[in-house]
């Protein structure tokens, strides 16, 4: 859950800066440590800080925290890609798979 919420954290990030829905992001790589603990009833808040712009790689500095803790924290690379080339590279490679 915590890989996912950082995810789609960076994904609204980028969604107002690109050409969105015909430009999308996908997750390259992503380093974090899980420091502490959330129980039920707190709520988690997510921060980013884009660090690189590497052509269409992005890498951003994470944090999370729960209001009592920082929870986790480090890094997460994400890609540009073209939406619809995407889809049809993974629908391809779907069909050859079946």
């Amino acid at each position: 859950f915590m890989i996912a919420l950082f995810e789609w954290a960076c994904v609204r990030f980028i969604n107002e800066h690109i050409n969105f829905p015909e430009e999308q992001s996908v997750g390259i790589g992503v380093n974090l440590s899980h420091t502490a603990a959330t129980p039920p009833g707190l709520t988690v808040t997510v921060r980013g800080e884009l660090l690189e712009a590497d052509g269409r790689r992005l890498v951003f500095s994470i944090d999370a925290h729960d209001g009592v803790d920082t929870i986790s924290k480090g890094t997460h690379e994400r890609f540009i890609v073209n939406a619809d080339k995407f889809i049809k590279k993974a629908a391809e490679k779907a069909a050859s798979a079946s």
